[in-house]
């Protein structure tokens, strides 16, 4: 047999994979190949949406299920037997993988990434191939694991049988805490980008410590009554009886799947605690309280939970003086797990120094790049009274009769202390043309306000916009803000993807954080984000991917500047692009933007001034008087500028057309017109050609035809 004359799966499955069962591998419970762990970056670009090429790693090898311990990088016969190491080594730093091998079918190069093996890189023979038990030794002498902390580092996951599994990343997050607390740790931080599943890893790691017998009364906190509902229903299922809420209303809750689900309650009416439960989960609004009576959670003794997890631990678990303290405060001898997209440092809250530093990051950028969150558009709107300012005429009245103070009012005073009534409708106009122009009236969105009143004067002028769709349907529209009960009835309803109503939400911040909204396309700001924290939190309203309505991006819509984070080095998950059109543009971005240079931020927020949730239920206003605020009717309000960019491939925003976008990474590949018509005409297979450009994020086809050109002469300007 010619080895040369063999594919590299053929070599994979002649030469790699009897070696590795020599080994004392199972091939059914230990060996996966060609095990794709990204999905491909999502490439938008005008109406073309395609997916980058997955990452695929040839084997990785499982000491248990979930437990990867070592990759192997394969190539043909024709490549050296080192050819895949970097490859392989790069993949492997990627999914958390110490071992790293590769083989072209004469032997094995085997790097140690621990740096415990003299030589750290070496040589192996074909059948030298180490056994799962050598490789695990090495793995626990790496960890620092004795034999009680092996027990728990080896618990099972959770496996249903319905093939459902769990992400690279999620596999790295649930590992890195389990082994954390394995060894002793006590407090641990998970930082994951919103829509990455921090619920359902908080899930795998609960029930693997439950499971071991090691943590044996849980108490999951969360701060929105949705959030613990859906994650009872959903996630948590499985903990079945053994669960309960810390609640005394009674409540059906529709699953994923459609059925439905009385929970099961904690509390009695008189509010009396069972304490024959072992997975609790409460809203920390319902446990604690400013009043003595209220404090429930003092009706357990401070040893009865071994764990406790704080969902979105950003919103004040930290705050020496919060009510989320005062609850671990009392539980302090139980292990502490705080799960935040977005942990927060600052001069007085720091997450780090309460819990530590993070055991395992997943970052937005990451989630983008790998494909499994969507990316996004961004279309700054410059407003002239915004820019400009406005100074009220001398002797000038407001809506009441009141004389307007004579000064200069902005952009941070707008819709805060002063109203302009024109300003409010160019808004809500300016919203309307944007959902017309993208043909798709009925895109989920949300339009964050400066506080309850501003949402519900937008509310209103959104109304007025779009009264013929209102007419179908009242709730086209509605606002959803912690003083709305009508309102927050219909936010179950905008997050089902199976519900076509409300469309358009007016809020402030009750939507800004731990909302599971599937698919939002559409986020607009219309206040000032001082706080970094919050901007990625919103920005994470619409990242999650839904391919079942085809929601693979969305579109931010930025009134107020407040898109000037992105600037931010802490900012870590640029947009694909950025529209700024003048003031007779159309709102929706183009599908072919020309390039142009980059434009600036007129009014950057002021930093820290939407540190307080203030409309958020349960928790105390800011103290002092409400502020009055001047309405202002008639004195107008116009577009300046609006600008669109896109996020290149290494995460910067670049102002690029489609046209630019599609010859820039073409010439990557072919370095002229020759070059490429000698490739393709010499090529055996043009179908390699062909995917070797769609890893690029280049389909020819639908390129070519929204192009209307051939797609090779467009890439050296040569006329058709």
């Amino acid at each position: 047999m010619d080895k040369r004359s063999l594919t590299e799966r053929d070599i994979c499955t002649k030469f790699i994979l009897p070696a590795i069962k020599r080994a004392g591998w199972d091939e059914m419970l230990q060996v996966c190949e060609e095990v794709y762990f990204t999905k491909g970056r999502i490439i938008v670009r005008g109406k073309l949406v395609t997916r980058g090429k997955a990452k695929k790693a040839d084997f990785v090898l499982y000491y248990k299920p979930n437990i990867p311990i070592a990759l192997i990088e394969a190539k043909d016969n024709n490549h050296s037997v080192g050819q895949g190491i970097q490859q392989g080594l790069d993949y492997a730093a990627t999914l958390d993988i110490p071992f790293v091998f590769s083989s072209n079918g004469d032997g094995f190069v085997f790097h140690d990434r621990t740096g415990q093996s003299v030589p750290v890189e070496a040589n192996l023979g074909l059948d030298a191939f180490p056994s799962p038990t050598d490789l695990w030794a090495r793995y626990r002498a790496w960890k620092g694991l004795d034999a009680d902390a092996e027990q728990i580092v080896l618990q099972d996951y959770f496996d249903d049988g319905s093939g459902k599994t769990p992400r690279y990343y999620q596999v790295n997050a649930v590992n890195a805490a389990i082994e954390a607390i394995a060894k002793g740790r006590d407090r641990v931080l998970l930082v994951m980008a919103t829509g990455t599943g921090k619920t359902y890893t908080a899930f795998q790691i609960i029930w693997r410590l439950w499971k071991a017998g090691r943590k044996k009364r849980i108490l999951f906190l969360a701060d929105r009554n949705v959030l613990i509902d859906q994650t009872m229903v959903n996630d948590f299922r499985p903990f079945g009886p053994a669960m309960a809420k810390l609640s005394t209303s009674a409540k059906t809750i529709e699953r994923q799947d459609g059925s439905t689900v009385d929970l099961t309650l904690a509390l009695d009416k008189k509010r009396r605690i069972d304490t024959a439960f072992e997975i609790y989960l409460g809203l920390y609004q319902a446990i604690t309280g400013p009043e003595d009576r209220q404090k429930l959670y003092r009706e357990f003794s401070s040893n009865f939970f071994d764990l406790i997890v704080i969902d979105e631990c950003h919103r004040g678990s930290a705050v020496a003086d919060s009510a989320w303290r005062e609850i671990l405060d009392h539980f302090s001898d139980a292990t502490q797990i705080g799960l935040t997209a977005t942990p927060k440092e600052t001069e007085y809250v720091s997450n780090t120094e309460y819990f530590g530093e993070p055991v395992f990051t997943y970052s937005l950028k990451q989630g983008i790049s790998d494909g499994f969150l969507a990316p996004y558009k961004v279309v700054k709107v410059h407003i002239d009274r915004d820019v400009e300012g406005y100074r009220p005429e001398i002797g000038q009245l407001d809506r009441d009769g009141n004389e307007i103070e004579d000064r200069i009012y902005n952009s941070k005073d707008f819709d805060r202390s002063i109203v302009l009534d024109d300003r409010t409708k160019l808004t809500a106009k300016k919203i309307t043309e944007f959902l017309k122009e993208s043909g798709d009236h009925y895109q989920k969105t949300i339009v964050f306000c400066v506080d309850e009143e501003h949402a519900a004067r937008m509310r209103q002028a959104l109304i007025n916009e779009n009264a013929d769709l209102v007419a179908e349907n009242p709730r086209y529209v509605m606002r959803i803000t912690g003083g709305d009960k009508e309102g927050q009835d219909q936010l179950g309803n905008f997050i089902d993807p199976e519900s076509k109503y409300p469309v358009l939400v007016t809020t402030s911040r009750l939507l800004s954080t731990g909302v599971d909204a599937q698919t939002c396309r559409l986020i607009v700001l219309d206040r000032a984000v001082g706080s970094m924290t919050e901007f990625k939190q919103i920005v994470g309203r619409g990242t999650r991917v839904h391919e079942d309505t085809k929601k693979f991006y969305f579109t931010l819509i930025d009134f107020r500047g407040a898109t000037s984070h992105f600037a931010d080095p802490e900012f870590d998950g640029d947009p694909v692009q950025i529209y700024a059109p003048n003031g007779e543009d159309p709102i929706a971005p183009p599908d072919d933007e020309p390039a142009t240079a980059e434009g600036y931020d007129a009014i950057p927020p002021t930093p820290g001034e939407d540190e307080t949730i203030v409309d958020q239920p349960g928790l105390p206003l800011p103290p002092g008087d409400p502020i009055r605020k001047i309405y202002v009717d008639g004195v107008g309000a116009r577009i300046l500028t609006e600008r669109i960019e896109y996020l290149d491939e290494n995460g910067k925003l670049v102002t690029e057309s489609l046209r630019d976008f599609t010859k820039t990474a073409l010439k990557k590949r072919f370095a002229s017109l020759d070059d490429f018509l000698k490739r393709w005409k010499s090529a055996e297979r043009k179908q390699a050609i062909i995917e070797e450009l769609e890893a690029e994020g280049l389909p020819l086809d639908p390129i070519a035809e929204e192009l209307g050109k051939d797609l090779a002469r467009l890439i050296h300007d040569v006329p058709a």
